[in-house]
């Protein structure tokens, strides 16, 4: 349980307060709303790329080549440095405006100036690689489209701290849509060149790698814009240097912790691209040369899978803790109303994450052929997917809370601790890795992400109720906990028994008839689960809704 703390018993059963939601249920629905469209536009671009694509290697390597700077904006854009700045930038917002607005102008100047340093190195040390390291054709082709995007880098982080700002002020909706961008400009280009131009895969792939550089920009430029009124830009850095520094020693940690999650990323995408890398072959020490339990289309099954399991993450568990943080990070120095806001938020994320988790295995094969099937993506590469999502489906709700917790540390000015669970979760991933990748193949990355996250969740939630003296779930959220636990299953017996009535995936090939399936299940699991939590009267389908309730069941 994520609970260890002993409290008195009116502490125990006091429920949060009817306030609590209203803190963060409004940002909450404007980010599940706008990320829900920026979902819908992925998967719209996912259903593109599969058909022009397919799980091929030309897809395998754009994969890889976008690991790189998607690793550095979560590192920089969306982890290390909006978790150190916002914090920072929230209470000078809230005692000293104009200092805020030259932190912020001092804070971009660094990031503009570091992440462009980097940049430039990264092309460097790529250019290297290319020259100086025999590669096989598709190797070579991973490496020049990394070269291609890595501008994105410097782009998407200027573009995610600028989005923390606009949060600061209550403004999440721009940030939030920023990403509709990025994927309409992919889709763009893609359908352009492969369906208008007639172009081959490489030249597309090329097309697809620039629009991801012109997509960064206009998400900066966007962001500007929506922020032009909260924010006047300046050189005068008087007094910047301070918060400066406390951003930066906050950075430090985060930067190790989240390094070691996106290490865990980067060693999936290499043990997926060893075959486009390096062959299909690998030396181990006793047996020689052995083959590779993985092939050319690995990576490309991993990259469209977790984009499938990522959609409920992104719009309820991602949008959760993103529109939780500026709340947490005020009420920092108010532990009654930091407690109940984070209480909340834990109950959500489980009412939310725990029947998404069942869902998701239950309609991951109809699921992968409704969005990817067609074209150039044939029924192997649906089946793959459907079973690496097997794998990633069961900790869709330990992915949620890991980041609610996550967040929960850095308001608390606490960055070492994720720090700490995320260095070990280094060493027990990768050792998952090369043992389930030979029974499971690119499944077994899947099994060994999931195990991981349950285990950094678990590790979060017991060491969050001993930093902060209270418990995480309260008794009466143990009984929600409990009701939805309950319901989740009730949920899959009625998804079980619908599967049963239905024909095989086998006598139902058609993209229509999967996408009729798909939607019945989807409509049944909601009205069981939905009409369930009314018959026991529980509150979260209100908190979504910003609604008062007299009780807290």
């Amino acid at each position: 349980m994520l609970h260890a703390v002993p409290q008195d018993r009116n502490e125990r059963e006091a429920p949060p307060t009817d306030q609590t939601g209203s803190r963060f249920a409004p940002a909450l629905r404007v980010v599940s709303g706008l990320t829900l469209l920026s979902r819908v536009a992925g998967l719209a671009r996912d259903a593109v790329c599969s058909r022009i694509f397919g799980a091929g290697p030309v897809w395998s390597a754009f994969a890889f080549a976008f690991l790189l700077p998607n690793l550095f904006r979560r590192l920089f854009g969306e982890g290390a440095l909006s978790a150190a700045f916002l914090p920072e930038y929230a209470q000078l917002q809230k005692n000293d405006p104009a200092l805020a607005r030259r932190f912020a102008s001092a804070t971009m100047g660094v990031l503009l100036v570091v992440l462009g340093a980097l940049t430039l190195l990264g092309e460097l040390l790529l250019l290297f690689l290319l020259v100086g390291t025999p590669l096989g054709q598709h190797g070579a082709l991973a490496l020049k489209l990394a070269m291609v995007m890595l501008p994105f880098m410097p782009l998407v982080c200027a573009s995610a701290i600028l989005g923390g700002m606009l949060q600061t002020h209550g403004r999440f909706g721009p940030t939030a849509a920023s990403p509709v961008l990025l994927n309409l400009f992919i889709i763009a280009a893609a359908a352009v060149w492969a369906w208008g131009l007639g172009a081959d895969l490489v030249t597309t792939v090329f097309a697809v790698a620039i629009s991801v550089v012109l997509a960064g920009a206009a998400q900066v430029a966007w962001s500007l814009l929506a922020l032009r009124r909260n924010q006047q830009w300046t050189t005068s850095l008087a007094g910047a240097s301070a918060p400066v520094r406390r951003m930066a020693v906050r950075m430090g940690p985060v930067i190790i912790g989240l390094g070691a999650l996106q290490i865990n990323t980067l060693l999936d995408g290499l043990i997926a691209s060893w075959p486009i890398l390096v062959g299909p072959t690998i030396s181990l020490p006793g047996l020689g040369r052995v083959d590779y339990p993985l092939d050319e289309s690995s990576n490309a099954v991993l990259f469209f899978t977790q984009r499938l399991y990522q959609f409920p993450l992104g719009v309820f568990g991602i949008a959760l803790a993103t529109a939780i943080f500026p709340a947490l990070a005020r009420e920092s120095d108010e532990p009654e109303r930091f407690s109940d806001t984070l209480r909340r938020g834990v109950r959500l994320s489980l009412f939310i994450g725990l029947p998404a988790s069942m869902g998701l295995a239950f309609v991951r094969h109809d699921l992968a052929a409704v969005i990817l099937g067609g074209g150039a993506f044939v029924a192997e590469d649906i089946d793959r997917v459907a079973f690496v999502l097997l794998g990633y489906s069961p900790a869709i709700w330990a992915y949620m809370l890991s980041h609610l917790f996550s967040r929960a540390f850095y308001a608390l000015g606490d960055t070492a601790t994720p720090m700490r669970i995320s260095l070990l979760t280094v060493g027990v991933n990768l050792a998952l890795n090369l043992v389930l990748i030979w029974p499971l193949a690119e499944a077994g990355l899947a099994w060994a992400t999931s195990i991981c996250a349950v285990g950094q969740c678990l590790a979060l939630g017991w060491l969050l109720a001993r930093r902060s003296g209270r418990a995480v779930i309260d008794p009466v959220g143990r009984g929600a906990v409990g009701r939805a636990i309950g319901l989740t299953l009730a949920m899959a017996i009625a998804l079980g028994a619908l599967l049963l009535l239905l024909p095989g995936a086998a006598e139902r090939p058609e993209w229509t008839a999967r996408a009729l399936t798909l939607a019945a299940m989807v409509a049944v699991g909601a009205v069981v689960y939905l009409a369930g939590a009314r018959a026991l009267g529980m509150s979260e389908p209100g908190w979504l809704l910003e609604r008062r309730r007299p009780d807290s069941r």
